[in-house]
């Protein structure tokens, strides 16, 4: 019997920097959810003591969030998975799921999807975006600057066509944040 293809659903920087062998990518969008800085990030984009943010799936009834589904390339699957969990799950932030995605060609497929888990004390949902901004524009992690993960993220929604009006909010607030005068 043949294994069926492992996919993968990217909103964030998984879109920029999946991390692994990719078989296919394709425009995807997953029901009930919404791509937002809702959850504080203190690894890869702030640290315990000044938090940074970082988007998560939070789930939201009657929204869509639109985003790149991932066939992974075939052999690749366990390793993927693997180096997923350790990215994604460092502070179990996140809880891993499979998700119905649509993809733009109108296929539909089962994802590993990492949704923010909103008991958990890193969620923030509800953070006005003014804040965010300011968030944003001042944290730094393991993985680099906060800005640079909101700036490559939006990046590529803009090079994808895929609207994002408060990202791209973000991007202007952040940047004007970081002009001095």
């Amino acid at each position: 019997m043949e294994t069926p293809p492992m996919w993968v659903f990217g909103y964030g920087s998984l879109m920029w920097n999946p991390g692994f062998p990719v078989a296919e990518r394709a425009l995807a969008t997953l029901s009930d959810h919404a791509r937002t800085f809702c959850m504080r990030s203190v690894h890869h984009r702030g640290t315990q003591d000044d938090p940074g943010l970082v988007l998560a799936l939070d789930p939201a009834p009657g929204v869509a969030c639109v985003g790149l589904g991932f066939r992974v390339q075939p052999g690749a699957e366990a390793d993927t998975l693997q180096g997923l969990r350790d990215r994604e799950l460092i502070s179990s932030a996140y809880v891993e799921r499979l998700v119905a995605l649509s993809l733009s060609d109108g296929r539909a497929v089962e994802a590993v999807a990492y949704v923010v888990d909103t008991a958990h004390v890193q969620y923030c949902g509800g953070l006005l975006l003014e804040q965010q901004a300011h968030i944003i524009a001042r944290a730094v992690g393991g993985r680099g600057p906060n800005t640079e993960y909101l700036f490559n993220t939006v990046a590529h929604l803009v090079e994808l066509g895929i609207p994002d009006p408060d990202l791209a909010w973000l991007d202007a607030r952040v940047r004007e944040i970081l002009t001095p005068g």
